[in-house]
């Protein structure tokens, strides 16, 4: 199992931890996704390393952006 971390800037409610769930949730090879609306935490775990590209493009579909990195 892979685990991937990153810090999503931007979310102010539950609904855009939803949104940013929902869109990394279809990324090709991806088992679950969690999201800590406080720190901008987001977890993606997956069988597999995930593209990290794939992931940033989820998240930017969603309406937010991956810091740095």
């Amino acid at each position: 199992m892979s685990t991937a971390t990153y810090t999503v800037v931007g979310m102010t409610c539950g609904h855009c931890v939803g949104a940013v769930t929902e869109e990394v949730s279809q990324v090709p090879g991806v088992t679950a996704v969690d999201v800590d609306l406080a720190s901008g935490g987001l977890t993606v775990r997956s069988e597999v390393p995930v593209d990290e590209n794939a992931v940033r493009a989820a998240v930017e579909e969603a309406g937010y952006e991956v810091a740095g990195r």
